[in-house]
């Protein structure tokens, strides 16, 4: 009794992914090649999430299944109710909810292809050519220059102005002599002598009182004869010939007339203006073909092959007959991979079949017997 609530919680993901599967739809819009395009990868990727879920859903009831068993219940956990289980389901047969592509029907539509106009045709101009006599250079005056005219005369310049310099002349000097007195004359005493100098002790120094004469000195004196003075000394001026060119007569300009100039051409003259005149064109239409959606894709139960009713005979006379019509199933080998699946949906796609697992309805369009 301990896996009973592991059937119930199996049975609830069931209802979810069945709940889900249910509301996918796939709406496609009429429009161009390329909103088609988007479209169709869009249902592609649906169809892909659309069996990983189905795949998960087909373990989670083979998991229900072992689990009723071991209980002793058939399907007391899980009651159908809507499309949650396939309806009229047969024994032995495996179901799944397959994706039923979307029916399209082709209608065609006049459309404007260009729109009315019109076109210009243009007269060209015609032109001649004609002799003229045209003026190449106005007439017009310019200035001659009458040059000066010059004459030589020789003429003496002064070279350097007449000067005057005062010129020094020293002083004399003479020189005169004169006695000056050095020491005035002085009496003073000196010892003298006599025929008894001393006799004894009681005989003294003899005195004698002399005069002593005046002394002079000769000195030289320079003098003064006469003073320096200044002698002025006139220096005459100095003249030099030259001979230079004079203007004679002055220039002067005189006006010159140059006459027009004129020259024989040929003229484009024009005969007869361009004109223009306009034709309408009226509007062009076009047939289109337009894709309108019949019915839209939905899901719905359909039998499947699966574990139950699929051996390894018939899954090699499938890769065979997917290989014939030219759709990569890889090596015939009786083993449903992922290149064989990839194949399969591709075929589905294809030929207008609902995708998403191997349908019954696949295996008869490839003329397989299971």
């Amino acid at each position: 009794m301990k896996k009973l609530p592991l059937a119930i919680a199996i049975a609830s993901t069931l209802t979810i992914l069945g709940g889900c599967a249910s509301q996918q739809s796939t709406t496609v819009s009429s429009g161009d090649t390329a909103s088609l395009q988007a479209e169709l990868d869009r249902v592609n990727a649906e169809k892909a999430r659309l069996a990983t879920r189905a795949a998960e859903a087909d373990r989670l009831r083979r998991e229900l299944a072992a689990a009723q068993s071991s209980n002793g219940s058939t399907a007391t956990a899980y009651t159908a109710s809507g499309d949650l289980l396939p309806p009229n389901a047969q024994p032995g047969e495996c179901y799944s909810r397959v994706l039923v592509p979307a029916v399209y029907e082709n209608s065609t539509e006049q459309v404007l292809a260009k729109a009315a106009s019109e076109r210009v045709e243009v007269t060209p101009a015609q032109y001649e050519m004609v002799e003229e006599t045209v003026l190449v250079q106005e007439e017009s005056t310019r200035l001659e220059v009458i040059p000066a005219t010059y004459r030589t005369v020789t003429e003496e310049i002064m070279v350097e102005p007449e000067k005057t310099i005062l010129r020094e002349v020293p002083a004399q000097y003479g020189t005169e002599t004169e006695q000056i007195l050095v020491k005035p004359a002085y009496t003073t005493w000196k010892k003298g002598r006599g025929p008894i100098e001393k006799v004894d002790a009681s005989t003294g120094e003899i005195m004698c009182l002399v005069e002593v004469p005046a002394e002079y000195r000769t000195i030289s004196t320079r003098v003064v004869v006469s003073p320096a003075t200044t002698v002025s000394d006139v220096i005459p001026a100095k003249f030099k010939t030259v001979t230079r060119t004079v203007i004679d007569t002055a220039a002067t300009t005189r006006e010159v007339v140059i006459p027009a100039k004129y020259d024989t051409v040929n003229v484009r003259k024009l005969v007869t203006p361009a004109t223009e005149n306009r034709i309408a064109i009226p509007e062009e239409y076009t047939t289109v073909s337009k894709r309108k959606l019949v019915t839209d894709s939905f899901l719905e139960w359909r039998p499947i092959l699966c574990e139950t009713n699929t051996t390894p005979g018939l899954i090699s006379r499938l890769q065979r007959a997917l290989n014939g019509e030219g759709y990569d199933a890889g090596s015939v080998d009786g083993v449903l991979g992922s290149r064989t699946m990839s194949a399969v949906n591709k075929y589905q796609l294809d030929n207008g079949l609902a995708s998403g697992q191997l349908t019954i309805a696949t295996l008869e369009k490839l003329g397989v017997s299971l």
